[in-house]
């Protein structure tokens, strides 16, 4: 379902509804909030354009814990606002660039809607594929193989707004991630908040090199970066 809202800007200063849709994973939402475009998921915030520091910091930091090999392959996990997609295509080392999303909504936004400013050039770029699919259907359906799973598609392994999504955090799911890893390939979480109990359960199932970043936000706790490698 596609119901769009008014646009014009309410006297009281609150975030103006832009589109409104209802598919396969519950309702999401794109609004604006002064000059920040923000996406909420079945009522929860995702993500917005304020900042994108961890996100860039997703794709950046697995880059440089990849062995040194030409064209690295990345796997982007989640298109959300876009920071992530931008920062890969800036970076010219990157082979090749796929970026897998389910919300067909976010890949709309993008190709023809408000986001569209924050990826057109990444979009453009001809490294750049784009998919419409669910993340770990993905996974168990392409017999490619990445250098880098970079994967930003919840707000964490202990926070999930769909239920869908905790499977990939479990190790069925960790095990679609490292069938998909060249050998010494990397994997990278993003997270809203430090888990613990996900680090423990890398280590458990077949991952490496287990770290984490932090990066401070405005208010509350730091956004990490889960970081693993698939043994070579």
């Amino acid at each position: 379902m596609h119901a769009p809202d008014e646009t014009q800007a309410p006297d009281d200063g609150r975030p103006v509804v832009l589109d409104r849709r209802t598919g396969p994973y519950g309702e999401v939402v794109l609004r604006r909030s002064g000059e920040l475009l923000q996406i909420i998921a079945n009522g929860c915030f995702l993500m917005d354009t304020s900042d994108g520091r961890s996100e860039r910091l997703l794709v950046r930091a697995a880059l440089d814990a990849l062995p040194v090999r030409p064209g690295p392959r990345l796997l982007l996990g989640g298109l959300g606002v876009g920071f992530s997609l931008a920062e890969a295509a800036r970076e010219p080392r990157w082979g090749r660039i796929t970026v897998v999303e389910r919300e067909e909504a976010v890949v709309e936004w993008h190709r023809s809607g408000p986001l569209a400013p924050f990826t057109a050039e990444a979009r453009a770029d001809a490294r750049t594929e784009l998919v419409h699919a669910d993340l770990l259907e993905h996974l168990r359906a392409t017999r490619d193989r990445y250098d880098a799973l970079c994967l930003d598609i919840d707000n964490g392994p202990d926070w999930t707004v769909t239920d869908g999504n905790r499977s990939l955090y479990s190790p069925t799911g960790l095990a679609a991630c490292r069938a998909r890893l060249t050998p010494g390939g990397v994997l990278a979480v993003w997270s809203a908040r430090h888990s613990p109990a996900f680090e423990e359960l890398l280590r458990n199932n077949g991952f490496s090199r287990v770290r984490t970043e932090e990066t401070p936000v405005a208010r509350g706790v730091p956004d990490v970066v889960h970081f693993a490698m698939r043994p070579a």
